[in-house]
């Protein structure tokens, strides 16, 4: 709980003193990563979580994240092309929004579009190395190709940057299983 706390006052000083920057580069979001490894407490950590992926949507631009809101309700609601044209257009006019290419990523994997996916979340982790939603994401792609010990490799590394990831856990075991029964 401490480092919950010791973030929301950093959070509140930068919110009166810092313009908000949004995605990977706002400056919140060192304090978050720290204090989202450094709490043993699993209900601080989906807060600190919330409060990253909150700072990921938002790119600092009024029109980019409306576009974004529109692609991501298209991709609730399964428009599959309403969403690509927006995530399209995003990229078109602000390709170093990491959160976007994330986005498509995610797109791409829902249609069964490994390779584009991959593609996507490597542009995604150029521009924030620490995003642990595309790691992982890129686990869950390797894993539908039957990547397995790169699956492995990419939920371990999930699980380094945040430590309370109960899915990527999961995965781990299993693919160790996997990986160990294969001897890959």
């Amino acid at each position: 709980m401490k480092s919950f706390l010791a973030w929301m006052g950093t959070a509140a000083t930068l919110t009166f003193n810092v313009p908000v920057v949004g995605g990977q580069n706002d400056p919140r979001l060192d304090s978050l990563f720290i204090a989202l490894k450094e709490t043993p407490d699993p209900n601080e950590a989906a807060q600190i979580e919330a409060g990253i992926w909150a700072l990921w949507g938002l790119s600092g631009d009024e029109g980019i994240d409306q576009l974004m809101t529109i692609g991501i309700g298209a991709m609730g609601a399964q428009d599959g092309e309403t969403a690509l044209i927006a995530f399209n257009e995003i990229i078109s006019k602000l390709p170093g929004y990491a959160e976007v290419w994330n986005k498509r990523a995610t797109l791409f994997y829902l249609a069964g579009e490994h390779e584009l996916s991959i593609a996507d979340i490597k542009k995604t982790l150029v521009l924030e190395p620490r995003h642990f939603g595309a790691i992982s994401g890129l686990g869950l792609v390797y894993m539908a190709v039957g990547r397995e010990r790169e699956a492995l490799d990419a939920f371990e590394r999930a699980l380094e940057i945040h430590p309370h990831m109960e899915g990527a856990k999961t995965h781990i075991r299993e693919l160790r299983n996997i990986v160990k029964g294969r001897g890959i």
